[in-house]
C-alpha cells in the first residue's frame, strides 16, 4: 500500500472513532462507526490471501450488522421520546437493542465468534488495531448511555464473557486467537463493572490496552504466530521474551504487576455492591484465563526448544521492527500497581 493510502486510511481510522467519542447526536456516532468499519477494511485485506480477505468479509458483515442495529436503535427512540441526543436513550426496547450493536461491535459473548477468526485472517499489526483502537468508539457508546442501559442484561453478557474467554482460549495454538479470547474476557470485566462504576471500567479499559499493546509488539518483534515459534524465540532476544513472560502474567492479573490492579478494584467493587455471583463467576473465569497465559509464558521463558534443525533459526535474525512502542508501555505494563491509592480516591 501507497504511503499516501496508508496516511488518509489510517487518518480516516482515527477521525472516525474521535467523531463517534465527541459525538451528543445519533447520526454523528454512527457516521463515525462507519467511517471507522470502511477505513479498517482495506488494512485488513490488503494482504493478498483468501484468510485476509475472508477476515475482511467476516468483519464487514458483522459492523454493519452492528451499526445497523444501532441506527435502528436510536430511530426507535427518537420515535419514541423525540430526541436524537445519545444520552437521553429511554425506551427499554431501543436500549436492549442497543447493548447487542455494541455487544456485537466489541466481541462480546454471545456475539463474540466473529473476533478470534477475523485477528487470525489478519496480520498481528492489523490485530493490534482490532484488538485496542477499535474498541474505543462502542466504549464510548457504552460509556455515554449506560445510566440507561439494562443492569441485569449487561451483567450477563459480562460473565458470560469473561467466562467464554477463558474457556475458549484453552484449547488455541494460535498467539493471535489466544489474545482475541484474551480480549473477550478483559471486555467481559470492563462490562461487568460499567454496570456500577464508569469510571473503573474507564481504568480497565486503560490498562487492556496497556497490556495488549505490549503483547502484540513482543509477538511482532519476536515473529511468534504459534505457541511453537514462541519456544524458539529465546535464542533471538532473552530480554524481550521476559518482557512477553511479564506482559502474559500481567494479562493474566497476577500481583505485583500492573493487571492486577483493576481486577482487584473491579472484585472489590462487586462484593460491595454485593453482586457475589458476578464477582465469584468472573474471578473464577480469570484462573481459566491465567491457565493458557502460563502455558504460553512457560513455552516461551522457561523451555528451550530441542528441535533446532527442523525450525528456522531465528537468532541468526535480527528483529527490524521498531521497538520504541514496547519501551513506553512495558514499564507501564508492569510497575502501575503503587498507583492505586491514586486510582481508589
Amino acid at each position: 500500500m501507497s504511503p499516501l493510502a496508508t496516511t488518509i486510511i489510517l487518518s480516516s481510522l482515527a477521525t472516525g472513532t474521535i467523531i463517534t467519542a465527541s459525538s451528543y447526536h445519533w447520526m454523528m456516532a454512527w457516521i463515525g462507526l462507519e467511517m471507522n468499519t470502511l477505513a479498517i477494511i482495506p488494512i485488513i485485506s490488503q494482504e493478498h490471501h483468501p484468510r485476509a480477505t475472508e477476515a475482511a468479509t467476516k468483519y464487514f458483515l458483522t459492523q454493519a450488522t452492528a451499526s445497523a442495529l444501532i441506527l435502528f436503535s436510536s430511530s426507535l427512540n427518537a420515535w419514541k421520546t423525540g430526541t436524537w441526543d445519545i444520552t437521553q436513550m429511554t425506551n427499554p426496547a431501543a436500549n436492549t437493542l442497543l447493548i447487542a450493536a455494541l455487544a456485537l461491535k466489541l466481541g462480546l459473548a454471545p456475539m463474540h465468534f466473529w473476533l478470534p477468526e477475523v485477528l487470525q485472517g489478519a496480520t498481528m499489526k492489523t490485530a493490534l488495531i482490532i484488538s485496542t483502537w477499535q474498541k474505543l468508539a462502542p466504549m464510548a457508546l457504552m460509556f455515554l448511555t449506560i445510566n440507561n442501559l439494562s443492569t441485569t442484561i449487561l451483567l450477563t453478557t459480562g460473565t458470560a464473557s469473561a467466562l467464554i474467554g477463558g474457556w475458549a482460549g484453552l484449547n488455541q495454538t494460535q498467539t493471535r486467537k489466544i489474545m482475541a479470547y484474551s480480549s473477550i474476557a478483559h471486555l467481559g470485566w470492563m462490562v461487568t463493572i460499567a454496570t456500577t462504576l464508569t469510571n473503573m471500567m474507564t481504568v480497565a479499559l486503560t490498562m487492556y490496552l496497556l497490556m495488549t499493546t505490549t503483547m502484540f509488539s513482543t509477538l511482532i518483534l519476536s515473529k511468534s504466530k504459534t505457541i511453537q515459534n514462541t519456544a524458539t524465540s529465546w535464542t533471538m532476544s532473552p530480554t524481550l521474551i521476559i518482557m512477553m513472560a511479564l506482559a502474559l502474567l500481567s494479562l493474566g492479573g497476577l500481583p505485583p504487576l500492573s493487571g492486577f490492579l483493576p481486577k482487584w478494584l473491579i472484585l472489590e467493587e462487586l462484593i460491595t455492591q454485593n453482586f457475589i455471583p458476578a464477582a465469584i463467576t468472573i474471578a473464577m473465569s480469570s484462573l481459566l484465563s491465567l491457565f493458557f497465559y502460563l502455558r504460553l509464558t512457560y513455552t516461551a521463558a522457561l523451555t528451550t526448544s530441542p528441535n533446532t534443525i527442523q525450525t528456522k533459526h531465528k537468532w541468526r535474525l535480527k528483529p527490524n521492527t521498531s521497538s520504541i512502542t514496547l519501551s513506553l508501555t512495558i514499564p507501564m505494563t508492569t510497575m502501575m500497581l503503587p498507583l492505586s491509592p491514586l486510582i481508589m480516591n
